[in-house]
């Protein structure tokens, strides 16, 4: 499964975290707050060959964040 969402604080739930590791799944969180429905999906089209490559490149489960501009980085 792969996950998407603007939970940006999720990386400092530990909770959280090791739900998304138990599920084996790859997380990818916006890092901007405060945006439209229409926003975070500009951001996720803009995001997705990156974000396919992440997924070729990196094990599950992980999780990334996605900026504004559409840069994917490695969160854990």
């Amino acid at each position: 499964w792969v996950v998407l969402s603007k939970d940006k604080f999720i990386r400092k739930r530990m909770t959280e975290r090791m739900a998304l590791k138990k599920a084996k799944v790859a997380a990818f969180i916006l890092t901007s707050g405060n945006l439209t429905g229409e926003e975070m999906a500009d951001i996720f089209v803009k995001a997705r060959k990156r974000m396919l490559k992440f997924l070729s490149q990196y094990p599950r489960p992980f999780i990334a964040a996605v900026t504004r501009d559409g840069k994917v980085k490695l969160v854990e």
